[in-house]
């Protein structure tokens, strides 16, 4: 099993890591470009936003080839009692509308309504060719039930299948975010996965799509070459929120149904925080579809957290999920609790340091992770009309690289 696991990574990976900057090309070509336009957008120049394709492609030659050799081979049967065939033509029909959805709104931008649409109609076609949530329970206070309804086994199924979609997608805001956040998704489902003798065939999804991230995060993570784009952004969500389903499809234990929420506990509950801000601020359902600067990711950088930064931060929130997540379904509450405590600790630590080094540096210089450009508080920036003296930190808010034009959370300091 272990040697088609590999196979599957180490084609996922070539594919994607070969197509993406052929990707970058083609996004230049059709206008496929993130051009910032207001004070939401945390990058300050064009930016090519093809790169989903290139992760669905290494996706999907990888799974499907891998199939085709152990179909061959008799090492897996897709025709089994468990219709793997089936749900697999329902899953790819389901990625094809999804990566038409997205490459129309990241050439076009089409409006929220109709992007929910796509994923609306991608995860109705995924159930209808049976992949559904079977079995559900409140952990430590209800047996497992199975649902009998095929109703309600289906609205359940499509709402997973599109919350985790959006929540993914609104991730994407930093360089690398998303694709990283993903990435420690899938290596801790995939984990929870092999310990709970999972079938096979989501073990091959899940493989193939943690080979495909990591061909592509080279060119996404800080300084980013290009983005991942709703492409890639809805197509991660859309295939973590169905592999978690087949991970846990014949699974009674109750701990087990809940892994996948707390897996993506990050997304999930920066979606949940976007939906109520947005309600509030706008007092009507129509404002959950407007977008704004409240996300995790923008707070951090409110806070004098670098791009780069925030994203390690919020990669690290994310790997303890997931570490949480396999030690709850492997040694049990007590140690999951005793481990989230001292995370908690860890992390309220280095914050208190992190508030005492920008004190202590903000006479240091800093180097724009771009081009390289160094800003020295004894020079200033004349040009900008920022006098000698002025310390990094006392910079405006709306001060960019003289060079390349790049914010001030692009800017680390210099070693």
């Amino acid at each position: 099993m272990w040697g088609n696991i590999a196979i599957a990574f180490l084609i996922a990976f070539i594919v994607s890591f070969m197509a993406t900057p052929y990707t970058i090309k083609i996004a230049e070509k059709v206008g496929a470009v993130d051009i910032p336009k207001d004070k939401r957008r945390m990058h300050h120049r064009a930016m090519p936003k093809f790169g989903g394709p290139a992760v669905i492609l290494g996706f999907l030659v990888s799974v499907i080839y891998l199939l085709i050799i152990m179909s061959i081979e008799n090492s897996i049967d897709l025709f089994s009692s468990e219709d793997y065939i089936t749900k697999l033509i329902g899953i790819f029909l389901g990625i094809i509308v999804i990566a038409i959805t997205g490459i129309i709104d990241d050439i076009k931008t089409i409006k929220p309504l109709t992007k929910l649409a796509g994923q609306l109609l991608a995860a109705i076609i995924v159930v209808s060719f049976g992949v559904r949530i079977e079995h559900i329970s409140v952990p430590f206070i209800t047996e497992t039930l199975k649902i009998d309804s095929s109703i309600i086994s289906s609205l359940l199924t499509i709402i997973w299948i599109v919350a985790v979609t959006n929540a993914i997608n609104l991730t994407d805001g930093l360089d690398g975010l998303s694709s990283g956040i993903t990435l420690i998704s899938c290596i801790s489902l995939l984990i929870i996965f092999a310990l709970n003798a999972s079938p096979l065939i989501a073990i091959i999804l899940i493989t193939a799509l943690i080979g495909a991230l990591l061909g592509f995060l080279p060119f996404n993570f800080a300084p980013a070459k290009t983005f991942i784009g709703d492409t890639g952004a809805n197509f991660l969500g859309f295939m973590l929120a169905i592999i978690s389903i087949l991970g846990i499809a014949k699974t009674y234990t109750a701990v087990v149904i809940v892994l996948p929420v707390i897996v993506l506990g990050l997304p999930i509950m920066d979606v949940v925080l976007a939906i109520i801000r947005r309600i509030i601020k706008g007092k009507s359902i129509k404002a959950v579809f407007q977008a704004d600067k409240g996300h995790l990711h923008h707070k951090l950088v409110a806070k004098g957290f670098t791009q780069r930064q925030a994203v390690f931060i919020l990669y690290g929130i994310s790997a303890a999920c997931g570490m949480f997540a396999i030690i709850l379904f492997d040694s049990g509450i007590w140690k999951a609790l005793s481990f989230l405590l001292m995370f908690i600790a860890a992390l309220a630590l280095g914050y208190k340091n992190f508030e005492k080094d920008k004190s202590f540096y903000k006479d240091a210089k800093h180097e724009c992770m771009v081009c390289k450009y160094i800003y020295n508080p004894k020079v200033g920036n004349k040009k900008a009309g920022i006098e000698p003296g002025t310390s990094f930190d006392d910079l405006p808010k709306n001060w960019v690289c003289p060079v390349c034009g790049e914010g001030k959370d692009m800017f680390e300091i210099q070693e």
